[in-house]
């Protein structure tokens, strides 16, 4: 492996326009086929096989106008005024009027007068019949319940009017799921929604699902590129080696993540898909590229090597740690794919394409990159003053210090570093996990206000109304008579603020309620009246004769979280077990593995907990412009476990690596781990500043699942860093000693040797230098 790098880095070197060209037509081919077919990008979060996708699936065969996505637009009067009288209310049914004409949306009205005007009592309207007059036959609730819309004197279907008469909530289908429909199609309706109650004032509120997803890149991450850049800067001491790696890792991610777009025509993609993509992506594709230039500008700087010459040894040395380092973490992204989810299968290929991409570009680009600036990559003033600091150590002063310190004090610093862990990781044992809803945004935002407007007007359970579906088993239609005890039987339930009846198919056959929570979407309460409808649809299949199931967002969200939650220890079992075959043959020792995974256990625990910390319970929200709280995502404990194990490595490799070549080249016990430490912990403290920049960006988003996303990463990031590879791995290393390299001889005889320190690819060059010598 050293010895092909090596030999690619000099060739890259040498014709710099040959690999530059390479990687400019792959570019120019990628944005012609966006240019003439942009992206489409969903916010739409299915996995397949739960319960509520099982329903939605069942309902696209037997009632396919209710198996849509489901749009909710809430419409607000001026304070002091009614929606429903006057000009207010000839607006709002115009604004009704113009969504149902819309394209994809399913026209309700025209459905039931078409209905009306057969002149037969169909099964539904004896159903809504028979249903309202049970309903007239209960005593009157005791508080003002929402009423229908009346225009005429007839019904309007799907609107209700708040008890103060200031809010109109109108519920409407479209005829495919919300992913499914062009990008126009949403932010249509609330186009002709807004055009339609402009003159009279009316505030057009639609629902967090039909607002679209924010920008890819906002001020947050610009700024985090920026903080990026000033590390490179002050790492590699000039703007021309500083740009190298930010201009690798750029074009690593316009080629990955705009390749990626390429295919989002053929399989959905969600923006959190390409969100985890540019993330990783980036942030990677600058740290490799920056542990090239700066192992090249060492041996410029410390052996007096040509700068031709040095390209070459850095790519068959750190360039080869690159490739072990990217293997693991293509490897924690793509074990994602054990779990069969189809989202999780497309993010973690999309991220891995895009991982691989960055390790290509540092080990192809970066080397051509170096090759048109040759020996300028070292100024003569770095040179002057890499000579005044060449004494051994003197311009480690502060990492030979520090690693001094965790050898002689190596129990202490490991205790101190499980502790600290260990009580950041404390709130992780109250994480609840979901999906965000309207009330996870911030105060001003769209998402919030339509959310607190109906919470306000109507009950938070407005947010999020379940539906549930009820099937004949045997095909020959419900009879209104169950239709009736059906309706009866869900609106006793404990914790349902209504029910009504929204849908039957023409045979009866099919039957579909709109059952209305009285607590709010990510409630605990919700979730548990999704349990009871789902543990009592024996009972209503036994008196009722009919087969019940539970979908709506907030079912989706609950069944998304069992699913995840369920998988995750098969997939920790599977990463870690992978991975530990990869730092087995990476480092051929029994030990450096063992304590890499521990390692990283403490960084993901205390990350989870963090996140908790902030997100659930609202700990200092104010340093991320927060202002609610929300449940941890569900998709994210199972994300960020792979991403942190594969960015841990990328440290555990770089580092351990510099302890191991120093071993193998002569320093033995605690002087190795020093010696080691002293020539990497800069570099790598460098790029845990840069990753943890590049995600915190992400963190300032204003999509909820995009920021804690950003926050878990970012945090991942400092704590592994900082607590873990920065403190208990040299303490651990000094603990072992010699030992730490150990490795059974029957194990050393059949493991394969890639010679990650470079010192076959060193011996083999100083042998030719000899034989040219002789010559």
């Amino acid at each position: 492996m050293s010895t092909l790098l090596y030999r690619i880095g000099r060739a890259a070197y040498g014709r710099p326009w040959y690999f530059i060209g390479a990687w400019l037509v792959v570019l120019g081919v990628i944005v012609g086929i966006l240019v003439a077919s942009p992206p489409k990008l969903s916010t739409e979060i299915r996995i397949d096989g739960t319960p509520s996708q099982s329903v939605i699936d069942n309902l696209a065969q037997r009632l396919p106008a209710a198996a849509g996505g489901q749009g909710i637009i809430a419409f607000e009067a001026p304070t002091g005024e009614r929606i429903d009288t006057g000009a207010n209310l000839t607006a709002l049914t115009k604004a009704i009027d113009a969504v149902y004409g819309a394209p994809h949306v399913v026209n309700a009205p025209e459905e039931f007068a078409a209905q009306v005007a057969s002149g037969q009592a169909t099964a539904l309207l004896q159903a809504a019949a028979a249903i309202a007059k049970a309903d007239a036959a209960l005593p009157p609730p005791a508080r003002a319940q929402p009423t229908p819309l009346l225009v005429g004197g007839q019904q309007v279907p799907g609107v209700a009017i708040s008890p103060n008469g200031q809010v109109a909530l109108f519920q409407f289908e479209f005829d495919k799921q919300t992913y499914e429909l062009p990008a126009s199609a949403i932010s249509h309706t609330v186009n002709v929604s807004e055009q339609a109650v402009s003159a009279q004032g009316i505030r057009v509120l639609p629902s967090s699902a039909m607002i679209a997803a924010p920008a890819l890149v906002g001020p947050g991450e610009i700024i985090g590129l920026i903080v990026a850049a000033l590390v490179l800067l002050i790492t590699l001491g000039s703007v021309v080696a500083a740009g190298l790696p930010l201009g690798t890792a750029l074009m690593g991610i316009a080629v990955g993540v705009g390749g990626a777009f390429t295919f989002s025509h053929l399989v959905t993609m969600q923006s959190l898909t390409a969100m985890l993509a540019l993330m990783v992506g980036l942030a990677v594709g600058i740290d490799y590229s920056l542990f090239i230039v700066n192992r090249q500008r060492r041996l410029i700087l410390d052996q007096k090597l040509l700068a031709h010459e040095a390209t070459g040894r850095a790519l068959g040395t750190s360039g080869s740690a690159v490739v072990f380092a990217g293997t693991t973490v293509i490897i924690a992204l793509l074990a994602l794919m054990v779990v069969r989810v189809q989202m999780l299968t497309t993010m973690a290929v999309v991220a891995a394409v895009t991982v691989a991409i960055a390790v290509i570009a540092a080990n192809t680009l970066l080397p051509a990159l170096l090759g048109l600036i040759g020996e300028r990559i070292c100024s003569a003033k770095t040179r002057l003053k890499a000579e005044q600091n060449s004494v051994v150590g003197g311009a480690h002063r502060v990492a030979h210090a520090w690693s001094t310190f965790l050898t002689r004090h190596r129990v202490l610093s490991v205790v101190a570093a499980v502790i600290i862990a260990g009580a950041v990781a404390i709130p992780m044992a109250t994480m609840d996990l979901g999906l965000p809803a309207g009330s996870s945004y911030n105060k001003g935002t769209p998402q919030r206000a339509s959310y607190d407007v109906i919470d306000s007007a109507f009950g938070e359970g407005y947010n999020g109304p379940l539906v549930v579906a009820a099937d004949s088993p045997d095909g020959k239609g419900i009879s209104t008579q169950n239709l009736v005890n059906l309706d009866r039987d869900l609106s006793g339930l404990p914790g349902v603020a209504a029910v009504q009846l929204a849908g039957l198919s023409p045979d009866a056959a099919t039957a579909i309620f709109s059952v209305t929570p009285a607590t709010g979407p990510t409630d605990p309460k919700t979730t548990d009246l999704i349990h009871v409808v789902r543990d009592r649809a024996a009972g209503f299949e036994g008196v009722q004769g009919v087969t019940v199931g539970v979908t709506g967002f907030t079912a989706l969200a609950v069944d998304i979280s069992a699913r995840l939650a369920q998988v995750l220890p098969l997939y920790l079992a599977v990463v870690i077990g992978l991975s530990l075959i990869v730092l087995l043959l990476v480092f051929r020792s029994i030990v450096v593995p063992l304590k890499a995974t521990v390692g990283f256990l403490l960084t993901v625990f205390a990350t989870f907990g963090a996140t908790t910390a902030v997100f659930q319970w609202g700990w200092v929200q104010g340093i991320l412009g927060l202002n609610a709280t929300s449940p941890v995502l569900s998709l994210l404990p199972i994300v960020v476990t792979g991403v942190l194990y594969g960015l841990a490595m990328d440290y555990e490799v770089f580092l351990v690596s510099s302890m191991k070549e120093a071993h193998v080249h002569g320093h033995r016990g605690r002087e190795s781990v020093v010696f080691g430490f002293s020539l990497a912990s800069r570099v790598v403290v460098a790029a845990a500043i840069i990753m943890t920049s590049v995600f915190a960006g992400f963190a300032f988003n204003e999509d909820p699942m995009i920021k804690q996303f950003g926050f878990a990463l970012a945090f991942g990031i400092l704590i592994d860093a900082f607590v873990v590879r920065m403190t208990f791995v040299p303490a651990i290393m000094a603990l072992f000693g010699d030992k730490a390299w150990w490795l059974p001889r029957w194990l050393d005889r059949i493991l394969p040797n890639f010679d990650i320190e470079g010192d076959a690819l060193v011996r083999s060059i100083a042998a030719q230098q000899v034989r040219e010598n002789a010559a």
